[in-house]
């Protein structure tokens, strides 16, 4: 489904020279729907990267707007050059337009664009995609990675199943995933502006784009059907990044799980904490009375609560309740309790799901 809205593409690229052509034919090649641009932000490049595209120009289906950038080292991350590259993307788009980020090493399904917009149709307005190590890169990355990443898979689905039975979110209906991967993120444009950007930060814009589409209620949808290819290097362009983190993963396993994993108790207690507040937030009812009661379980001020309540939006609420309630406190879970807290989540999951309700894979399937 093509909308008549135009659909932008933008790209950090750094020293990309070999990867930077199948990115573009990928998007070149869509099925069913068509980019009206795409915009390249060269950020500090000192290979073949530029002729290689110039090469190319000319057998595109899309306009292609190359922007060449040279940062100072401390700017020169790829918060910076998705950020440059998505304002410029969104001012071609136009404020009912919709633009998408992807990075230069990936290679885009041929459905991507069409998947994506059909999410759209159905009311998104932002649409997460997964990436997927290349299968041929993948297959010369150590069999521990590989175990790693499943086991922290299977445990995120879990808690984020435990999310979707206690505080459901109707637009982002299961099966869904759990990525933020910047190699496949799509927002309308008023979106966009009204979350602020993509932010200028080092490592985890895209995440941290995500949180501030959430605190403005953005509807998101995690579609599990839009995917991109991206490359299983180890030796990366963002100092940090995943390239990073598999070469460390491969000398010594970390100590600690992602920084999105909690314990699963801690889970639940966020998943109702937020539901609970849903409603106060609308004031629906004896809202106060039933925010006085929902303070005393987050052991927080009743006046705390009903501030918040406040917001003008649902999401800046619930951020600003997160961030005070020592209930919610960020816990990181050891890798050593992997197992014992993926068995928790999985009786929680249990208790929480309907009668005949399918039950997820276990730790590692």
């Amino acid at each position: 489904m093509q909308p008549d809205c135009p659909l932008v593409a933008a790209i950090p690229v750094r020293n990309e020279a070999e990867r930077i052509g199948p990115c573009l034919l990928a998007l070149a090649r869509q099925h069913a729907a068509r980019l009206s641009h795409v915009v390249l932000l060269l950020n500090n490049c000192t290979d073949a990267t530029l002729p290689n595209v110039k090469a190319l120009g000319s057998r595109l289906p899309f306009g292609l707007h190359v922007l060449e950038r040279t940062y100072p080292p401390a700017m020169a991350h790829a918060g910076t050059a998705r950020r440059a590259a998505m304002a410029r993307a969104a001012e071609l788009a136009g404020q009912q337009g919709i633009v998408l980020t992807t990075d230069a090493d990936a290679v885009v399904a041929p459905d991507w664009l069409a998947k994506t917009l059909a999410a759209f149709a159905k009311g998104a307005d932002a649409v997460c995609g997964r990436a997927l190590i290349d299968p041929v890169e993948a297959a010369c990355l150590p069999a521990c990675l590989h175990d790693d990443d499943r086991a922290e898979t299977a445990y995120a689905t879990m808690l984020d199943r435990i999310h979707d039975l206690a505080d459901p979110d109707p637009h982002d209906p299961w099966p869904r995933h759990v990525e933020h991967s910047g190699a496949s993120i799509a927002v309308r444009v008023g979106l966009y502006h009204r979350a602020g950007g993509i932010p200028a930060i080092p490592l985890g814009e895209d995440r941290e784009f995500l949180a501030a589409l959430r605190r403005v209620d953005a509807a998101i949808r995690h579609a599990p059907d839009v995917w991109v290819s991206v490359s299983g290097r180890i030796a990366g362009r963002a100092r940090g990044g995943m390239a990073d983190t598999m070469a460390r993963r491969m000398i010594r396993q970390d100590e600690m799980l992602d920084e999105s994993l909690e314990p699963a108790m801690t889970c639940l207690h966020r998943a109702q904490a937020r539901a609970a507040l849903r409603p106060l937030w609308g004031r629906h009812g004896s809202w106060r009375a039933r925010a006085e009661t929902l303070a005393r379980q987050l052991m927080l001020p009743s006046a705390t609560l009903i501030a918040t309540c406040a917001e003008p939006f649902f999401g800046l609420a619930w951020h600003r309740l997160e961030a005070a309630s020592p209930l919610l406190r960020r816990r990181s879970v050891r890798r050593a309790d992997l197992a014992t807290e993926h068995q928790q989540a999985a009786r929680i999951v249990q208790r929480l799901l309907p009668a005949q309700a399918p039950v997820l894979p276990a730790l590692g399937g």
